[in-house]
């Protein structure tokens, strides 16, 4: 119906124009008196010619509106694929639309060379800067070994731990872009990973003096170990900055509605109402990343984006000034390579 319409409305001229016709054939034909029964044979013949030649163009129009309709759906291929056109008009506008096409073509190519050139600077300098690190490590550990009544190499090593976080956070975003290729969904013990990434954390647990509360899930799940254990270090990562000093981080299993949520809990500072909302999205730093002014809204999106691909869900709960619920659902078993 919505295509007969549009069909109507599109031949309206012309029918208006073969109305007007037949009028004045009409008029002329009982000026000159003609018979009553020829000119209604005349106007049949007229009718019947219409009405076939309407019902081609109906068709041509239908064809011409699905072959577009399907253009809309891969628009890359719809310069090459356009419908034949029928007059000057109808040659202009490919014309165009050819022309945009290509133009188009041409920006993404170019946006998409730009967009290596930066990946490839970024990778090069997230491996180099590795190196300076490791140095620095090794003489720190070496400094703590001569002057060992020194206390704050201790909270030296801490903050080039978070260095290296930031680095390895780089190297996520730009692969983030192949992850697919990077995929390796299997069966994984959840308390492998869940002890990897808190052993990795366990220097900065001692410093700020915070307790873990750790209840083993002993509980196997088809994920991607590594891409899991990013998200998982990204949680401890934010309980950790935002928590008091001996303050509390539990880390335990719940099921409900045929769901088995992993929860990672803490007593920190907690996160505005307003804020919750947002919190997955990129850049997005809220009232506690402008108060910190150290936080760079990245980690809880890349969270949100390979929690997705992997097939699991993610949402937080909080509660301003008593702390701050991490719930990630590992019960489902379909993942977007995408």
């Amino acid at each position: 119906m919505k295509l007969i319409t549009a069909f109507l409305k599109d031949k309206g001229r012309e029918i208006s124009l073969y109305a007007g016709t037949v009028g004045i054939f009409v008029v002329v034909a009982f000026l000159y008196n003609i018979r009553i029964d020829e000119l209604r044979y005349a106007l049949l013949l007229v009718a019947v010619w219409l009405l076939l030649y309407e019902a081609t163009e109906f068709c041509r129009f239908r064809k011409k509106h699905l072959i577009l309709e399907s253009l809309r759906k891969v628009p890359q291929e719809c310069a090459d694929n356009l419908p034949q056109y029928r007059n000057l008009l109808e040659a202009d506008y490919q014309e165009i639309i050819t022309m945009l096409s290509e133009k188009l073509a041409e920006i993404k190519s170019e946006d998409q060379i730009a967009r290596q050139d930066l990946a490839d600077y970024y990778g090069m300098w997230a491996h180099q800067i590795k190196t300076p690190i490791a140095a620095m490590h090794i003489l720190l550990q070496g400094m703590e070994a001569e002057y060992p009544e020194l206390t704050k190499i201790k909270e030296i090593k801490m903050e080039l731990f978070k260095m290296e976080q930031y680095v390895e956070m780089v190297l996520t975003y730009l692969r983030m872009e192949d992850m697919s290729s990077d995929l390796q969904i299997e069966q994984v013990p959840l308390d492998k990973i869940l002890k990897q990434s808190v052993r990795k954390y366990s220097q900065m647990f001692i410093l700020q003096k915070i307790r873990l509360e750790y209840q083993p899930t002993g509980q196997n799940v088809l994920t991607d170990e590594k891409w899991l254990g990013f998200v998982i270090e990204q949680i401890l990562s934010n309980a950790l900055k935002y928590i008091r000093s001996a303050g509390v981080i539990r880390i335990y299993k719940e099921e409900k509605d045929n769901r088995m949520l992993l929860i990672i809990e803490d007593n920190g500072i907690g996160i505005q109402a307003e804020d919750l909302p947002r919190v997955f999205e990129k850049g997005f730093t809220g009232y506690n990343g402008r108060a910190d002014k150290k936080s760079t809204g990245i980690g809880l999106y890349l969270c949100k984006k390979i929690m997705k691909r992997l097939g699991h869900g993610i949402w937080i709960e909080s509660d301003i000034g008593h702390g701050t619920c991490v719930y990630v659902d590992l019960s489902r078993k379909d993942w977007d390579p995408e």
